[in-house]
């Protein structure tokens, strides 16, 4: 049976908090890379993350802190990403220890832009980590829910499916079910996807499209995040499984989706720039949508919901035509 060894954090934001609040429950200590000190200062203070998921406890004795990524890379076994995609390379940069021996656990839900590349196949070909060290957590999980104690389904994917199941230990509990899946590329790719449908789903409400759309919009959506991952990453996949669909539906309707939130804005006439500063939270499907753009470029996938969604945040388009011309080509 494959062991995780010691498990580290790396990134500060919610859905890192709620990460680190489940591996600790379960391992009693973790390392957590913070960028800032202050910080980490008030973290240890008050005993809980100062910016984020205020209400999520922590005992802070069980904590090893760290604003050197390097001595946190170094130290431990496990490491969980859990950086905003845009900023994961400039947290890289600052990186000499070597990742290839480490086990690298992907919960970002997008992609680096540049690159273009998702999380797992940039590690892959940057970093040198081979497939079997490579891991992702999928499924619909808002960090605010997984907090409240509030019952979660999470899939953890790898190549080598005992280490896939190590982690799926590690993470289970009473409140989160775990399952295990080998789909690592098309479980992050679906991650991303479902950003850019969540954008567009928020817009047409803004638009006052109703609950009967949505339901039409995320339809298509489904079968346009099955044709794209047939075409890019072809497996024995069910599109229905809930780290696919299940995914998709979460951040298309909760309340709790940064994603649908920005979306709204758009679709009630915010400029993009306006709805991110208004935001303060990243929503990566504005990254995503522009990075999947330039993917479906090179393969042609038929996509019109990615393209309403691209037009509309970088060509400018009046987001009620684009909408209404989106509605023509549903059925």
């Amino acid at each position: 049976m494959h062991n995780c060894g010691n498990i580290a954090i790396i990134g500060g934001g919610s859905w890192a908090t709620a990460i680190a609040k489940v591996v600790v429950k379960h391992t009693r200590h973790i390392g957590w890379y913070m960028r800032r000190d202050d910080r980490i200062a008030d973290f240890k203070r008050l005993g809980h993350n100062p910016a984020y998921l205020t209400t999520a406890l922590f005992n802070v004795n069980e904590i090893d802190f760290s604003s050197d990524i390097n001595r946190i890379a170094h130290d431990y076994d496990t490491l969980v990403f859990v950086t905003p995609s845009p900023y994961l390379k400039n947290h890289l940069k600052k990186l000499h220890t070597p990742l290839y021996d480490k086990f690298i656990v992907t919960a970002i839900k997008g992609i680096v832009p540049d690159e273009n590349l998702v999380v797992s196949e940039y590690f892959h070909r940057v970093w040198e980590v081979p497939y079997a060290h490579l891991a992702c957590i999928g499924g619909p999980s808002h960090s605010e829910e997984i907090v409240l104690e509030r019952l979660t389904y999470l899939t953890i994917a790898c190549a080598d499916a005992e280490k896939a199941q190590a982690f799926a230990d590690v993470v289970a509990g009473e409140y989160i079910k775990t399952k295990t899946s080998a789909d690592i590329v098309g479980i992050e790719y679906a991650a991303v996807l479902k950003n850019v449908y969540a954008i567009a789903a928020g817009i047409c409400n803004g638009l006052k499209y109703g609950d009967n759309f949505q339901a039409v919009l995320l339809s298509n959506a489904i079968q346009e995040m099955n044709r794209f991952l047939t075409a890019v990453y072809p497996a024995q996949r069910s599109i229905d499984d809930s780290v696919y669909l299940g995914d998709l539906l979460v951040t298309g309707y909760s309340k709790f989706s940064r994603n649908r939130t920005f979306g709204k804005m758009i679709g009630k006439g915010y400029s993009v720039k306006s709805a991110q500063i208004e935001m303060e939270m990243i929503a990566e499907g504005y990254f995503g949508t522009k990075c999947m753009k330039e993917i479906n470029s090179q393969i042609h996938v038929e996509m019109p919901i990615l393209d309403a969604v691209y037009n509309i945040l970088y060509a400018r388009s009046n987001p009620q035509i684009e909408i209404k011309l989106l509605t023509e080509s549903f059925r």
